[in-house]
């Protein structure tokens, strides 16, 4: 479900790759339910948030998402396909380990900003890798982030790369 990369932090992966994390970012705001898998795996519907630098995930105490979490941190978190076959912006994906926040006023600033139903409980998403598929023109290409480093391969015979 993830690489073996170590996480690193949002603001890590936008300071390496900004435009790389606008388009991600993009991606994932288009709309607002995705997938997350977690745990054995187990895949479940999900909404996520970009805010404070970061990439977070509210859940309600006690789901099955929550207490999988909570037992083992790697995720990885699907963007919503959309309506339709054509995913002219691409196919992403961001797995890592979700930190749960229990920082008084990380979570006050949280509330304040998104104002999500109460109790919940948040996480930050620490990402250890980012993929995004897509067209480049007439190519397929597969984008990928991890700490460190980043790569691109097409679909052709050509041979992967530093991007």
């Amino acid at each position: 479900m993830t690489s073996s990369a170590t996480p690193s932090t949002w603001q890590d992966f936008r300071a390496a790759e900004p435009a790389f994390e606008d388009t991600v970012r993009t991606r994932f705001q288009q709309y607002r339910h995705h997938v997350l898998a977690t745990g054995s795996p187990r895949v479940t519907g999900l909404e996520v948030e970009f805010r404070m630098d970061a990439l977070w995930f509210g859940m309600m105490p006690n789901s099955r998402k929550a207490l999988d979490l909570r037992r083992d941190p790697r995720f990885a978190v699907q963007a919503n396909p959309g309506p339709d076959a054509e995913m002219a912006d691409g196919d992403v994906r961001v797995s890592g380990r979700a930190v749960e926040v229990t920082d008084p006023a990380v979570l006050a600033r949280f509330i304040a900003e998104v104002t999500p139903p109460e109790p919940f409980l948040l996480f930050r998403a620490d990402p250890a890798e980012v993929v995004r598929t897509g067209l480049d023109g007439d190519d397929l290409v597969v984008r990928v982030w991890r700490p460190g480093h980043s790569l691109r391969r097409a679909a052709d015979d050509s041979p992967v790369r530093e991007a």
